[in-house]
């Protein structure tokens, strides 16, 4: 897994109180996680501590989006084995490691507090990041980028905007929710690259890294919304989340050619989370527990053993293929 994307949603303050984030860590345990250890912090976190948790939750909402991704793939080549495999690895990125993460650090908010992230990032996208990456594309000869950096800026408008209503709506009480965005699934089979500029190449993998972790923080904030007794505002991120999701990510994986043959696969699987379990993970714990994030600390600690647990498994599979 590739970690190493720029996405300009932020993390939550990192002045929230532990009791707070120790709140939100409850909340937001599906199911699958509530057995694992919660890491609660005893006070703020330090602003490096913080950059590592963002990093962290980029690195599994991508694997998470990808590893879905590579599951298909496996199915159609009939190997259920390994689809099943892969989607499995995802849901423990998303459910179990990127919640944790972003209960660490106070992701999560008000819907109000929420809603004003969600539509900082969205306009980002709309007004620099995809206009930009569109006119770059255009000027290396990339026209299909080009094309669908275009098209995916004016859906982030349309998501910036439909936010705006309902931040209206929560902080006064009046007017309607708009209604949740309808996704169009892209599917993606194996192949190449379909761009040539190293330059879109680099802005496809910041695209996709930036809408795997806005699909899985907008399924935290819809998660919010429900628990505050407020289903068309959950709905509203939810059906915003699976566009970024089945939409755009799938669209911007096409054309970087993510998604290999399965063999292909497997082995970028394992690279991602061998280093994950031998060198990111652990340099995070070492670095948070020198400045006093324990907690941190033995987040990284316990994710990076869960990862070397992945990167064992996704090689066996492997070995069995050759």
């Amino acid at each position: 897994m590739v970690r190493h994307s720029m996405r300009a949603l932020l993390v939550g303050l990192c002045t929230l109180t532990a009791a707070s984030q120790a709140a939100t860590a409850v909340a937001l345990a599906g199911p699958a996680d509530r057995h694992r250890t919660t890491h609660t912090p005893t006070r703020a976190l330090r602003a490096q501590t913080l950059s590592d948790l963002t990093t962290a939750m980029k690195g599994e909402a991508f694997a998470y989006a990808s590893y879905s991704l590579f599951g298909a793939e496996a199915d159609r080549r009939l190997l259920p084995e390994v689809g099943g495999l892969f989607r499995t690895t995802a849901r423990t990125e998303l459910n179990e490691h990127l919640r944790q993460a972003a209960a660490l650090a106070g992701t999560v908010g008000t819907n109000a507090a929420n809603l004003r992230q969600a539509i900082h990032g969205e306009a980002y996208e709309h007004q620099v990041m995809y206009r930009g990456f569109a006119s770059q594309a255009r000027a290396d000869g990339d026209l299909a980028a080009a094309e669908l950096f275009t098209e995916i800026a004016a859906d982030e408008g349309r998501h910036r905007n439909a936010y705006r209503t309902a931040l209206t709506v929560v902080t006064t009480g009046r007017g309607t929710i708009p209604a949740p965005p309808t996704a169009t699934t892209v599917s993606v089979p194996a192949g190449l690259p379909k761009v040539k500029a190293a330059r879109t190449r680099t802005n496809l993998d910041t695209a996709m890294h930036g809408e795997a972790l806005a699909h899985a923080k907008y399924t935290l904030y819809a998660a919010r919304a429900r628990q505050t007794g407020n289903p068309a505002l959950a709905r509203l991120f939810e059906g915003t989340a699976g566009v970024e999701l089945h939409e755009h990510f799938a669209g911007e994986a096409v054309l970087a050619g993510l998604v290999g043959t399965t063999r292909k696969n497997l082995g970028k699987a394992v690279t991602g989370e061998r280093n994950e379990a031998t060198t990111l993970y652990p340099g995070f714990a070492n670095r948070t527990r020198a400045v006093g994030d324990t907690a941190v600390a033995g987040y990284f600690r316990d994710t990076a053993a869960d990862e070397a647990k992945h990167a064992a498994a996704f090689q066996q599979a492997l070995n069995k293929l050759r």
